[in-house]
């Protein structure tokens, strides 16, 4: 009986095969692991901590869901979580804002490079600069606002003082560097969009709204998907402004769940650390929630296509 004869290039070409497939996940491993002990752990543990009465330093005690059954009975949960809501809904308007200026900037007119850096420029300042930038802008007695509002009324407005109006004023300052995020990012995108399908369109007749709405909209969808994610995130997580311009006042009617979260598990009024995270779990639910819809219904599109 004669043995099979063994090829002896079988095995090179095997191992050439495995470390083809291996190569991808030992360069995503140290990624992977970075974002499994900075973001995954902790969000169980948020989760886990918020089942517990901790203050942060002693032992932790197992209380079930009282946390959760106190929010549901927390009137100052519920207007923070209407600021939020209300945060989402006006921060939105970053998104085509962003992709109207960058529609206009994406244009070949002379001294172009300067408009880009003044409508840049929002986005390289600090948060807590843009912030203390349009407390001086609304303050009473010396700022701009409030002196034209008094110049055209005869009655100036103090916005960060009045329970009416302070929520939009703060949301007024986050939009300005957020636009120029988003605006960023359709700059970046409408480099990608091809020419021969805006040739073709052109050809075809297409012009303004037709063109913008059936042939470039279309190529933008990776950067309205990354607009629109990084708008929801910053609009959860309005901790910043909401801290340097009012710290939550006037009576606690400008405080939003991330402020609130902080006030309750790490400010000196505070040290609840389970009431804490049963805030964060919400405020991570609805993230949650908004992403996971805005994902779903672009994979449903591109499935339909």
């Amino acid at each position: 009986m004669t043995a099979t004869p063994t090829l002896p290039h079988r095995t090179p070409r095997r191992r050439r095969k495995i470390s083809r497939s291996l190569t991808p996940w030992l360069f995503l491993a140290p990624g992977m692991a970075m974002f499994a002990v900075y973001v995954v752990i902790p969000i169980f543990q948020s989760f886990w901590i918020s089942l517990h009465d901790w203050n942060g330093l002693g032992d932790m005690r197992w209380i079930g869901l009282a946390n959760y059954q106190e929010l549901w009975w927390d009137e100052a949960f519920y207007t923070s979580l209407k600021n939020n809501i209300l945060w989402l809904v006006l921060y939105m308007l970053a998104v085509p804002a962003g992709l109207a200026i960058a529609l206009f900037l994406n244009q070949t007119v002379r001294g172009m490079r300067i408009y880009k850096s003044l409508f840049f420029f929002p986005f390289v300042i600090s948060q807590v600069v843009v912030g203390l930038m349009f407390a001086w802008f609304y303050a009473p007695g010396f700022g701009l606002l409030y002196n034209l509002i008094e110049w055209f009324s005869g009655r100036g407005i103090a916005i960060l003082a009045d329970e009416r109006y302070v929520t939009y004023g703060i949301i007024a300052a986050g939009l300005w560097p957020q636009i120029a995020y988003c605006m960023i990012l359709y700059l970046t995108g409408l480099n990608a969009v091809a020419t021969d399908q805006i040739e073709a369109a052109r050809l075809d007749g297409a012009r303004g709204w037709r063109m913008l709405w059936h042939v470039v909209l279309p190529q933008l969808r990776p950067a309205t998907f990354i607009a629109v994610v990084v708008t929801v995130i910053g609009a959860l997580r309005s901790f910043d402004l909401v801290s340097i311009m009012t710290s939550g006042g006037p009576f606690g009617s400008s405080r939003v769940l991330s402020y609130y979260m902080y006030e309750q598990a790490l400010s000196e009024y505070g040290y609840r650390m389970g009431y804490g995270a049963a805030i964060a779990v919400v405020l991570f639910a609805i993230m949650m929630i908004f992403i996971s819809g805005f994902i779903w219904k672009m994979w449903r599109d591109e499935k339909g296509q």
